[in-house]
């Protein structure tokens, strides 16, 4: 019952550190400007409105941790993502994630 009620709302955790670690790409969604400021290493960027022209450059056999300033780009990202077949967890703001990969 806990386990519904945690994904009901959405309190499942993710490890993020141990996807990585195992091969998930992580792509963050900002523009290209917004990267350049900042990213999480080995990060790609592929700015959202150009997800899908670029899905073909990502694996399809590795998980994908999507990324962007405040997680709301990248909740799109995962959609788009997951609609084409592939594994997506959406890791919210980049900040945010990069200190969950520590």
């Amino acid at each position: 019952m806990i386990d519904f009620i945690k994904k009901l709302f959405g309190k499942n955790k993710v490890d993020y550190k141990a996807l990585v670690e195992n091969g998930a790409q992580i792509i963050d969604v900002r523009t290209p400007a917004e990267y350049s400021s900042g990213s999480i290493r080995n990060s790609k960027n592929i700015p959202l409105q150009q997800l899908v022209s670029e899905m073909k450059k990502l694996d399809l056999k590795k998980p994908i941790i999507t990324c962007c300033a405040s997680g709301m780009r990248s909740a799109s990202a995962k959609a788009i993502l997951k609609q084409n077949g592939f594994e997506v967890y959406n890791g919210g703001g980049w900040i945010a994630l990069q200190n969950k990969l520590k």
